[in-house]
């Protein structure tokens, strides 16, 4: 089973696409925010947060239930695509319905390799994956960049290392990142 959380009018073949809002006809209604989620334990293949993720969970505590959730209907293997835009994008900045910023450094916390990796070596990073009891393992992050920055990384008119320096220093370089987790179980 694959599913598009937050589906709004963006919806996928193959998927079922679940939003809270009968305005975007979606194949299942329901609010994400509202836990437990109707589907079994360890059912589900593949979910989808397609600029949906931001919208959810403005409270830590529903947040926290939508992640324990998630990780409940998930089989082990499962994978969760999370396409956000960047907090520092006016994309992001410009919205009054984004409630929680997603980064790939927030969504670490919830890995226990790296909470334990955290534990060793002292990192003062809260071990979400350990508390919760729950498993995601950044397998990629892909940020789209915009089109002006693109094109002076392309014709090497900056470096890699120059870029990482400009997404850390600017806003509106980053439009969005593209991060793909596995579930481990």
């Amino acid at each position: 089973m694959k599913l598009n959380l937050g589906c709004g009018f963006n919806k996928h073949n193959g998927y079922i696409n679940v939003d809270k809002f009968d305005t975007c006809r979606p194949d299942l209604l329901m609010d994400v925010e509202s836990l437990p989620w109707r589907f079994d334990s360890s059912e589900v293949d593949e979910v989808l947060f397609n600029h949906s993720l931001e919208h959810m969970g403005q409270d830590t505590e529903t947040f926290l239930g939508i992640v324990k959730e998630l990780y409940r209907v998930c089989k082990p293997g499962a994978t969760v695509q999370i396409n956000v835009p960047h907090p520092r994008h006016d994309s992001f900045l410009g919205d009054p319905t984004h409630v929680r910023v997603v980064t790939p450094a927030m969504l670490a916390l919830f890995s226990k390799r790296e909470n334990r990796q955290w534990q060793e070596t002292g990192v003062p990073n809260t071990p979400l994956g350990l508390y919760l009891d729950v498993d995601f393992e950044l397998r990629r992050v892909d940020n789209v960049l915009e089109e002006r920055y693109m094109t002076l990384l392309q014709t090497k008119q900056i470096s890699a290392a120059e870029l990482d320096v400009i997404v850390k220093e600017r806003n509106n370089v980053v439009i969005e990142h593209r991060i793909t987790l596995e579930v481990i179980k």
